[in-house]
């Protein structure tokens, strides 16, 4: 969700710093991004899929988990160039690192996932259980290995869709406004055409 929010808003961003500088607004020239459809497919299957998703064992989808994160890991490398994916690349090794670290699930607290579901529902869940058929496990935070790279930031408590996510998953949204704002771009490259024609 944060993801999709960060898109939405680097897009426009991106359309109107094209029309600041009086270009066309191009599509970031990004290579290989079938690593992308491909790294997102094991995620579907696992966590989407409604036919799929509640007969895959854990063994699977840690595995598939694990392997989405380095395939993106990879995408970022070979579009190393690109301004904005060494952002993502940050995102996506932190979230990884904290996956890796406890099992090849994203830990979530009892206190955070009582905001998104009855807390009658998270008490029946026992503790070092998937949390739902997503990615997260349900830890306390004494229990979880790196913590402040779990997943316990919510939005405000008004906000009409609430969702837990991590820093790394900030800072993926952060890189892929980036990304779409600049639309791949270098900053330098930027100000210095916009400086031109200004003059």
């Amino acid at each position: 969700m944060i993801l999709l929010v960060a898109i939405l808003i680097g897009l426009p961003a991106g359309l109107l710093l094209a029309l600041m500088q009086k270009r066309p607004w191009a599509f970031p020239p990004l290579s290989t991004v079938w690593l992308v459809v491909l790294a997102f497919l094991p995620q579907f299957v696992a966590f989407y899929l409604p036919v799929t998703r509640t007969h895959i064992s854990d063994g699977w989808v840690v595995t598939g988990l694990l392997g989405s994160q380095i395939l993106l890991l990879v995408f970022c490398w070979l579009n190393r160039r690109i301004s904005g994916t060494w952002i993502l690349a940050v995102g996506l090794a932190l979230n990884l690192l904290v996956i890796a670290a406890n099992g090849g699930f994203m830990p979530i607290s009892p206190q955070i996932a009582s905001r998104l579901v009855p807390q009658e529902v998270v008490q029946a869940i026992p503790l070092g259980s998937r949390f739902g058929h997503g990615k997260d496990i349900l830890l306390l935070p004494a229990d979880t290995h790196l913590v402040w790279l779990s997943d316990r930031f919510l939005p405000p408590k008004g906000f009409p869709y609430q969702v837990a996510f991590s820093l790394g998953d900030t800072i993926i949204a952060a890189g892929a406004f980036w990304l779409t704002a600049v639309q791949g771009k270098p900053l330098k490259n930027l100000v210095k055409k916009y400086s031109k024609d200004t003059e």
